[in-house]
């Protein structure tokens, strides 16, 4: 009896297998909540050849900018809706990505999380800690996935870089770190109208330079701390070009401190050329990612500077939609220190808080209050 319910219970779960199989490799359904984001590009390039993602509906109301995406990309503009409920209600998302203003992040997750739809906005989490607060409260109550993305989450570099100065300190204690990432302006490089009209407003934006490009060095930071909050914040804001950013600062620097450690974060719509570096100084060495695949490292002052290309990749995901889904189908976890972590990208959203509030007042803020 025990050998005949055996072999049942062995048939059915092999004649269960291709069910099993075939929901593992279906495409995560996938909303697109705004296209004025001109990160959008990334995901529509190639998104026909992708198995891992299906886009099932987009939410945007500027039908314009969609008729001219759905022309250069393929899309149907059957898929296109005026708004996000009306999307979720007709295509039923498993996820939401959101390429909207940083004020509009909050409202994606207001009407995403009840509905129990992950949502992954770019970079940063929020315009500020009110909003940020509000949206981690939703997500936990209604057990969502809120991610964040960063272009810089997906350098190999970076990986390699942590590994050696933190996992292995091979660089010996960490004191200082430098991080310094922007490019010419958004008008300069030829942003869209679109974009720009929510990108230089104070209140859409929640400020230039130092929200745009400063978010990537407290994020890189804040994963280097392994989300230790720093102890104060000290930033300098400018406008160098008044006649083109009359709103929002054109260039920030930040400095953060610890017990032991120092960051300088400079975000910059001045830099002649486009950069996105870090720089890790410990008490032996230090080791610097110039860019995606570039590293240089000197782990002693009795060994030369080393430069090598770095190409492999940590995670079995390699771009922020495919990570999104492998986190929505449970085959990666999402860790609290994690870059595109809700834990760290909330205390992204203190530090720019807390920096937009030291220049403001002209002087260091405590963090920790």
């Amino acid at each position: 009896m025990v050998k005949s319910i055996t072999t049942l219970a062995l048939l059915l779960n092999l004649s269960l297998w291709p069910v099993i199989m075939l929901a593992q490799q279906r495409p995560v359904r996938i909303g697109i909540d705004g296209l004025s984001h001109d990160h959008i590009h990334g995901l529509l390039k190639n998104h026909k050849e992708r198995n891992d993602i299906q886009i099932v509906g987009i939410a945007e109301s500027n039908k314009e900018k969609a008729h001219a995406l759905a022309d250069r990309y393929g899309f149907d503009m059957a898929i296109v809706y005026d708004d996000l409920a009306t999307m979720i209600g007709e295509t039923r998302p498993e996820g939401v990505v959101a390429f909207n203003s940083i004020y509009d992040h909050l409202s994606t997750v207001e009407i995403c999380a009840p509905k129990g739809i992950h949502v992954m906005v770019e970079k940063p989490l929020a315009v500020n800690a009110e909003h940020a607060d509000k949206m981690a409260g939703l997500a936990r109550k209604h057990h969502i996935l809120l991610l964040t993305n960063y272009e810089t989450s997906w350098y190999p570099t970076h990986y390699k870089l942590f590994e050696m100065a933190i996992e292995k300190k091979e660089i010996g204690e960490i004191n200082k770190v430098m991080i310094n990432d922007g490019h010419k302006g958004p008008v300069e490089i030829g942003c869209s109208p679109e974009f720009l009209a929510w990108l230089t407003d104070p209140v859409l934006n929640g400020g230039g330079a130092v929200v745009d490009f400063g978010c990537y060095g407290a994020n890189l930071m804040t994963w280097i701390m392994q989300n230790e909050e720093p102890e104060t914040v000290t930033a300098v804001l400018q406008t160098i070009k008044p006649d083109v950013y009359p709103k929002v600062d054109d260039q920030a620097t930040i400095i953060l401190t610890y017990p032991h450690a120092q960051a300088v974060i400079q975000g910059s719509w001045n830099w002649p050329v486009d950069r996105k570096d870090i720089s890790v100084y410990g008490k032996e060495g230090y080791v610097t990612a110039h860019n995606a695949h570039d590293l240089e490292y000197r782990l002693t002052r009795k060994v030369p500077r080393q430069e090598i290309k770095v190409d492999g990749f940590p995670m079995a995901a390699k771009d922020p939609f495919s990570y999104f889904a492998k986190v929505i189908r449970e085959e990666l976890k999402v860790e609290k220190t994690d870059l595109s972590s809700l834990e760290n990208n909330l205390i992204v959203v203190k530090i720019l808080d807390a920096a937009r509030q030291s220049a403001a007042e002209e002087k260091t803020i405590l963090f920790k209050k």
